[in-house]
């Protein structure tokens, strides 16, 4: 395993300030591009924006929010959590990450997904009930954009494109292109063969449940004969100084934000023992560094995976307690993870 590269995502969750008022979201929103600097000057190797078409989140155009990102920084790389492509056109999305590449430097990824929420649907004038199709037709599309100097290609849900050349076209480096993945073992097959990488979106649970999607990508792979490309994980948490103060911080606006969604979906209610359980055993990153370092790499190391990306912001977290929480990553778990995964793939 070569090193571990460590990202951060967030959402532009809705922050709420001393005075207990939701700040206003372009309020957040300049919040979201001041955080992905300092991410940059801590040495984090990504920041990932993900799209969204309801009140909790700010962010529901993140490449003009990375655009800026990437006229504040000079290193960082710089992508979203997710793209809801089913609701998007593939063109278009092209085009926007093709010159998000280019302004960058070359520092532009894209992850893709059909998204967690389907509000962009209704929106966008698009069919929820084509939810499959939509997404299996666009991604093929995108996978020839990012590959195939000119594309010919047919479908049902766009109308088709005969030897298009598509502009800004990338540069020789082209674009990495990552799907997210919650648990579909037919979308690990199809990444595969698409020649895509795979960002497994591990929200809850035990991690290492998620040990038979990397199996199943690697004997895709071989069966393929295509060549293994990294392996990324996207999952919450939270830094402070001690694993006491981490909890208080996040478990307010963890309940807050879960059991809002959890009543929309008829989820049961979000209770302080099933929030321990997940800190302690599952896919929730809280605690001090030391604590999340640990979790970090034994993740990484069961799952033999590449990448971990932290979802640093849940609900309605103050701006100064998440910018004390990604200094905190990049200073101090970052070297950790990194000294940790080492000496287990030394004693291995």
């Amino acid at each position: 395993m070569s090193a571990i590269e460590l990202g951060l995502d967030t959402f532009g969750d809705v922050t709420r300030g001393p005075d207990g008022r939701s700040a206003p979201m372009d309020q957040v929103l300049r919040d979201v591009v001041e955080q992905a600097v300092l991410a940059d000057q801590v040495g984090v190797g990504f920041i990932g924006l993900g799209e969204h078409h309801r009140d909790d989140f700010a962010i529901s155009a993140p490449e003009i929010v990375l655009a800026t990102i990437a006229g504040r920084t000079s290193r960082i790389r710089l992508g979203t959590a997710v793209t809801v492509l089913s609701s998007d056109d593939p063109v278009r999305v092209f085009q926007r990450f093709s010159t998000l590449n280019a302004v960058s430097n070359g520092r532009a990824e894209v992850i893709l997904g059909r998204g967690s929420f389907t509000e962009s649907y209704a929106l966008f004038g698009v069919a929820l009930e084509d939810y499959e199709v939509l997404f299996e037709e666009k991604l093929d599309l995108f996978a020839r954009l990012v590959r195939e100097r000119e594309v010919t290609w047919q479908g049902q849900t766009r109308s088709g494109l005969d030897r298009a050349v598509v502009y800004p076209p990338l540069g020789p480096q082209g674009l990495t292109t990552w799907v997210g993945v919650g648990g579909s073992p037919e979308s690990v097959v199809r990444l595969v063969r698409q020649d895509l990488q795979l960002m497994l979106a591990i929200i809850g649970g035990d991690p290492r449940r998620f040990v038979p999607y990397v199996d199943l990508y690697h004997r895709a792979v071989a069966q393929s004969g295509r060549v293994a490309r990294p392996i990324g994980i996207h999952s919450p948490g939270h830094v402070a100084a001690s694993d006491a103060q981490a909890r208080d911080e996040i478990w307010p606006h963890y309940r807050e934000m879960f059991g809002r969604i959890g009543r929309e979906r008829g989820w049961p209610p979000v209770t302080k023992d099933k929030f321990v359980a997940e800190v302690e055993h599952g896919s929730l990153y809280v605690g001090s560094p030391e604590t999340v370092a640990r979790k970090i790499a034994a993740a990484v190391t069961a799952l033999r995976v590449q990448r971990f990306d932290m979802k640093y912001s849940t609900g309605a977290m103050p701006h100064a307690t998440l910018m004390e929480g990604i200094r905190l990553y990049g200073e101090r778990v970052m070297p950790m993870v990194q000294d940790m995964v080492a000496g287990a793939e030394a004693a291995a």
